[in-house]
């Protein structure tokens, strides 16, 4: 189970490097576009590609948190978890798995849950003239953060084998 979470968290970090590029690729524009345009007097950029540039980023902002912990990318007072053991780095990795980060993701799926259903119901759009439809960016507040609680049930189950290593 825990090799399949690592694998579909990885596969999601591989495509995360496209939206990388896309949100560069949108970022040149909009500069380009804002400034050539008030070079030329004319308006060549829009909201639409400005919320593009957002989205993108709040994209990988919330899909990128679970390949980021899968990758041991999250901060973490260094200087003392490198003087312990593994057993001991093991029993603080389920520690803060099961009693931080998978209680925290549960509550934000069950807060974001209703959220993200009004947005859905009402298929809200941005205020801004030519603005995005909202509810599908609304939507990946639920996917990144059910990747994150299965990356923290794996970073458990991971532990939990060191932990029952080590009593052996």
């Amino acid at each position: 189970m825990s090799r399949t979470i690592d694998r579909a968290n990885w596969l999601v970090g591989q495509g995360l490097r496209w939206i990388a590029l896309v949100l560069v690729v949108l970022g040149v524009v909009n500069v380009v576009g804002r400034y050539l345009g008030a070079q030329l007097g004319m308006q060549l950029s829009s909201n639409s590609l400005l919320e593009a540039q957002i989205q993108a980023f709040n994209v990988m902002f919330l899909l990128g948190g679970a390949y980021l912990l899968l990758e041991n990318g999250h901060i973490r007072v260094d200087v003392l978890h490198s003087k312990f053991s593994a057993h001991t780095k093991a029993w603080i990795d389920f520690l803060g798995s099961v009693l931080l980060l998978i209680p925290f993701c549960l509550l934000m799926l069950g807060y974001s849950f209703d959220y993200v259903l009004r947005a859905w119901q009402r298929l809200e759009v941005s205020p801004n003239p030519g603005g995005l439809p909202l509810y599908p960016i609304k939507t990946v507040l639920l996917i990144g953060f059910t990747l994150l609680l299965l990356q923290g049930v794996s970073q458990a189950i991971k532990a939990a084998a060191v932990i029952r290593q080590g009593r052996q």
